[in-house]
């Protein structure tokens, strides 16, 4: 299993507007911001290794309760994502992003459930775009500088998780003021309220039952930001 903790950087986006019943992104007042040309070098490298989304065990235990966890969370996304394929790459994704980036896979799933509702085409008004809701300047600064590469799957989660990273390693692990900082509203709670309370529908525990909270209900949103 890869786990990675490099340094990684800023941007991104907010929560979910309701406009005749459909959920639309929306980006929060995320500024660009200037990058040490170490931290751009580190930055380009953890995206540009494109090695595909396919988890390695180094024990069969630890495949065991990788697949027991596939299996828990197909199921709490099965009413968003319907068909099974599907689900499972996007998972299979989530997984190998968030190890390899040092991150909570609940804690992810819970930002892209605030973020886009699951839906891998979401624009926000500001035009951050995709799952995580990635700002496109980022391609440009760290990436290969086309907007749309942000609407492949891999290529979103990567760009996500690594900006998140980035953002908790600049505020020394604490993961309130990161999640601040990748929503544009450092130190303001509602952003990371909302991305810690939809983190709950996807806590895991190996052997521990399902929590309550059913996945399928309206996306989370967070005012502001």
């Amino acid at each position: 299993m890869i786990t990675r903790r490099g340094c990684l950087a800023p941007a991104l986006a907010g929560a979910g507007l309701w406009v005749a019943g459909l959920p639309l992104a929306r980006a929060g007042a995320q500024l660009e911001e200037p990058l040490a040309d170490s931290v751009r070098t580190a930055l380009s490298s953890a995206i540009a290794n494109s090695a595909p989304p396919v988890p390695d065990f180094s024990d069969i235990d630890q495949r065991l309760r990788y697949l027991r966890w596939l299996g828990a969370m197909s199921h709490r996304l099965q009413r968003r994502k319907t068909e099974w394929l599907e689900r499972k790459e996007f998972l299979q994704t989530v997984w190998y992003e968030t190890k390899r980036a040092g991150l909570d896979p609940g804690l992810v799933l819970g930002l892209i459930q605030v973020e886009s509702a699951f839906r891998k085409f979401a624009v926000s008004p500001v035009g951050a775009r995709g799952y995580m809701q990635v700002m496109p300047f980022w391609t440009r600064l760290i990436g290969n500088g086309d907007p749309s590469s942000l609407f492949h799957m891999q290529t979103n989660l990567r760009f996500g998780c690594v900006i998140l990273r980035h953002y908790l390693d600049r505020e020394n692990g604490n993961l309130y003021m990161a999640l601040g900082r990748y929503n544009g509203s450092r130190g303001k709670p509602q952003y990371p309220n909302a991305v810690f309370g939809a983190a709950k529908v996807w806590e895991w525990k190996d052997g521990a039952p399902a929590p309550e909270v059913q996945p399928g209900a309206a996306p989370m949103r967070a005012p502001g930001g």
